[in-house]
């Protein structure tokens, strides 16, 4: 597959006619699903601890196989869910608007025309800035203030996407 056609592909349905895509969907960074896994492989881990040591001489083998099972089934459940989460929570930078999108059930799409924008800032901590992840502010004229998307991957560069595109439309260009 051509890059074109990764490009076509990875492009949101709703562009708007006449609008030119500039950043691809970001998804967030993998440190969003690390911070999902974490505490649920440690419980996991705890489980099967208690299961298969611990209990060793409390519980049959039968018993502690199924238990363990069922602790493997619902982490992989719960990883398909993180995934899951991940994978459909988007940005997307347009000449025109930035498209942030979140949810798999219940779908919430934010709307940033550039033409609105006054500021971008972006805040990382010290291991976003070791991993390439933080978060972008967005101000935006009118009464609804800041839209924050938090843990974008490669902050700098949305920033400076969505700064240089609304300098242009502001100055009509």
């Amino acid at each position: 597959m051509g890059a074109r056609a990764r490009i076509r592909d990875a492009m949101p349905k709703q562009l708007l006619a006449g609008e030119s895509l500039i950043l691809p969907p970001l998804h967030r960074h993998w440190i969003v699903v690390a911070r999902g896994l974490a505490p649920a492989v440690l419980a996991a881990l705890i489980a099967v601890l208690l299961l298969d040591v611990l209990a060793r001489d409390l519980l049959p083998g039968q018993f502690r196989l199924l238990g363990t099972l069922a602790v493997a089934v619902v982490l992989g459940l719960w990883t398909i869910v993180v995934l899951l989460r991940w994978a459909e929570d988007s940005l997307t930078i347009t000449d025109q608007r930035v498209v942030l999108e979140e949810g798999v059930l219940v779908r919430t799409s934010r709307v940033i025309p550039l033409d609105r924008v006054q500021d971008v800032s972006t805040t990382q901590t010290v291991l976003g800035r070791i991993l390439g992840y933080g978060t972008v502010a967005i101000d935006t004229a009118g009464a609804t203030g800041s839209d924050r998307f938090v843990y974008v991957r490669r902050p700098e560069l949305v920033r400076d996407q969505v700064f240089v595109l609304a300098g242009r439309l502001s100055r009509g260009g």
